[in-house]
């Protein structure tokens, strides 16, 4: 996640992102994300996008269920982080 913001964002830290950067970096992302092949590495994309609220469906970007079920699974978990 780190080597992500860092790409995107020119930071590590999520508490350092600008506003103004935030749709810019996210539309690469989105880009990156329609290109990647790599089951891990679209993950990891989604996932960014995710904390971003701005990560397009489950069907549109993993074929397999378990890539669902796993992209199902992180957004439980990151709600229970927000609510507990």
């Amino acid at each position: 996640m780190n080597a992500l913001l860092l790409r995107y964002f020119g930071t590590t830290e999520m508490g350092e992102l600008t506003p103004k950067a935030i749709p810019a970096a996210t539309e690469r992302m989105l880009v990156d994300l329609g290109l990647e092949t790599d089951p891990g590495k679209r993950f990891a994309l989604w996932s960014l996008l995710h904390m971003l609220d701005a990560a397009p469906d489950l069907d549109a970007v993993f074929d397999d269920e378990s890539e669902r079920e796993a992209a199902r699974n992180f957004m439980d978990l990151m709600a229970a982080a927000e609510s507990g």
